[in-house]
């Protein structure tokens, strides 16, 4: 069934007037000027058939029409605002779910995500460590952080850094019965893979090693599990050098050697267009770029 309603600036025009008793504040209050604030409500008085203001040399008067007309149009206002600010709080408080990678979740966001709190403490995040793809339209998810080529049709894609492979190990294989203090040393210790067993066969070409079979050493599906193993001193691993930054800073990992093989792959934000600019997702997204920007530094040598 469809409403009949009379044009909504005529009915703003009206309440505005008749709060202020004058045509002149009420124009000033909608930015319009007091020509137009006249020409509303005559098209108003027109449209309902009555008249609503009584003119008088020094300010208005509300008409026995205008009296009963006006309160239940303020009531209507006043739930529109009152709508409109809790869609407002809901957009920019709540809770915020992200889809994230477990590898890079654990490694490299859940250890910002003090200063995430500390800059936006009425916004709680519900991280869903994930490797498959969200669907936006079915899962109850923000926005996703996602390791791809940034193709992603028909989302907000935003570039955060790109990607290399390093090789780390704990500071103990520096030590005892085998040094690691070339890439030959590497014949003597255990090498550690993810689910891409090709990286370490890449790396000793790059380093100009042979003789080192690459089949050997376990295998984890997980990349954060390799960065892991290897701060626990399991062996060498050929691991991201993203997922492995933070504990390669605490002195928990080294970078043994300074060949690095650079990855087709970076770390992308992706969330629906239509929702991209909702307060809460734009806190994030200015959050994480500033996060992703410092990391950039970091890797450069300026930070």
């Amino acid at each position: 069934m469809s409403r009949r309603l009379p044009p909504l600036n005529a009915l703003r025009a009206f309440e505005a007037a008749a709060r202020h008793l004058s045509f002149t504040r009420a124009a000033e209050e909608l930015h319009v000027t007091q020509t137009a604030i006249s020409h509303q409500i005559k098209a108003l008085e027109e449209r309902l058939g009555v008249r609503l203001f009584r003119r008088l040399p020094r300010g208005l008067l509300l008409t026995e029409e205008a009296q009963r007309f006006l309160p239940p149009i303020r009531e209507a206002f006043d739930r529109i605002a009152a709508a409109a600010e809790r869609l407002v709080a809901v957009g920019s408080s709540g809770t915020l779910t992200v889809s994230v990678l477990p590898s890079f979740a654990s490694k490299w966001l859940v250890p910002r995500l003090g200063r995430f709190r500390a800059a936006h403490p009425d916004l709680d995040l519900r991280i869903s460590a994930s490797s498959q793809l969200v669907d936006f339209a079915r899962d109850d998810v923000d926005v996703g952080i996602r390791m791809g080529r940034g193709v992603y049709p028909g989302l907000r894609v935003e570039r955060l850094f790109g990607e290399a492979l390093v090789p780390v190990c704990s500071p103990r294989l520096r030590e005892g019965a085998h040094p690691l203090q070339r890439p030959e040393d590497l014949a003597h210790h255990v090498l550690l893979h993810d689910e891409d067993t090709s990286g370490w066969e890449l790396w000793l070409e790059l380093a100009g090693v042979s003789g080192i079979s690459t089949r050997r050493g376990p295998i984890f599906t997980d990349s954060g599990m390799v960065v892991q193993a290897a701060a626990e001193g399991q062996g060498v691993a050929l691991a991201r050098r993203v997922l492995a930054a933070g504990d390669l800073a605490a002195g928990r990992l080294i970078q043994p050697f300074d060949v690095t093989i650079p990855h087709d792959l970076a770390y992308y934000l992706v969330c629906p267009e239509a929702t991209a600019d909702q307060p809460k997702i734009a806190a994030f997204r200015s959050w994480l770029l500033a996060e992703s920007r410092a990391q950039a530094a970091a890797e450069d040598g300026t930070a």
